[in-house]
């Protein structure tokens, strides 16, 4: 079998670069046959900075000799002017590209404000996304009382170790959500019943479980050789959880090989929450 080909790619940003490389990494990820090896390049907000990246993107193309891929997020044209001095590479404007016909469709200029998404802290998504940090820290593995769980757009339920607290800080992060989550302990499955205090916020409930196998991998790296470790136990504990999901109608999804974009994207559509920005 033949070695994938190799391209080195730059994500260029004046600001964290989160943005040129969440689109970046959605585009290469198409491309499998090809391995990348990517170098990033926050916070290029000067002339003199884009200048020296393009001096080590030429340098990069004339040690491949293979054009690099450059995704930049740049706004400032003359920044922009600087970076494009680096002729030997495939440049993917990312505002060149979708802040002309936006401003077409909405009928104004855009600010071309340098940093404008990832640096304005007073804007209402920032401060709904830090609370929402703030909560999902405060209200992690059952630790809520009944006016806490009131104010959670979501509370995750699943047995220990099958990926609440990731899920929960992720929908925070990335879509200002507030999730508390629940564990579902031995205690439950003897009762079959879900915690007294759940009951009234079932519209919120959304479970998550995952493979036995792959539950006692993870619970041997946190305390090995347990009984709460042991794939005995962790099938009894997935399957008595999975039972009492369905028998309180929760809606849930195994997490085993989803990422955790996939597991947020799919609890935001399931319990049609909506953001706005």
């Amino acid at each position: 079998m033949s070695e994938p080909s190799s391209r080195t790619v730059f994500f260029v940003s004046d600001g964290t670069g989160i943005t040129a490389e969440t689109l970046g990494h959605s585009l290469l990820a198409q491309f499998p046959g090809t391995r990348f090896h990517q170098i990033r390049m926050p916070f290029v907000d000067t002339v003199a900075k884009a200048r020296d990246c393009a001096g080590q993107i030429l340098d990069v193309a004339r040690g491949t000799g293979r054009r690099p891929i450059v995704f930049s997020s740049l706004v400032n044209p003359e920044t922009v002017a600087a970076l494009r001095q680096a002729h030997d590479a495939l440049f993917l404007d990312l505002f060149e590209r979708f802040i002309e016909p936006l401003e077409h469709e909405l009928g104004q200029r855009s600010t071309h404000a340098v940093g404008r998404f990832h640096g304005v802290a007073e804007s209402n998504d920032y401060k709904n996304r830090i609370e929402a940090i703030n909560f999902a820290m405060s209200h992690d593995d059952g630790v809520s009382s009944a006016a806490d769980l009131a104010r959670a757009n979501v509370i995750l339920v699943g047995v220990s170790r099958s990926g609440k607290t990731p899920t929960s800080l992720y929908l925070a992060m990335q879509f200002g959500v507030k999730a508390a989550n629940y564990p579902l302990i031995p205690e439950d499955f003897e009762r079959n019943k879900l915690p007294g205090e759940l009951h009234e916020f079932r519209h919120k409930l959304f479970g998550l479980s995952i493979a036995p196998e792959r539950l006692a991998q993870i619970r041997q790296e946190r305390r090995p050789n347990s009984h709460y470790a042991s794939l005995e136990n962790c099938r009894y504990e997935i399957e008595a959880a999975q039972k009492l999901m369905r028998r309180e109608n929760i809606r849930w999804l195994d997490s085993t090989t989803k990422s955790i974009e996939e597991i947020s994207a799919t609890i935001m559509q399931t319990l049609r929450i909506e953001t706005e920005f």
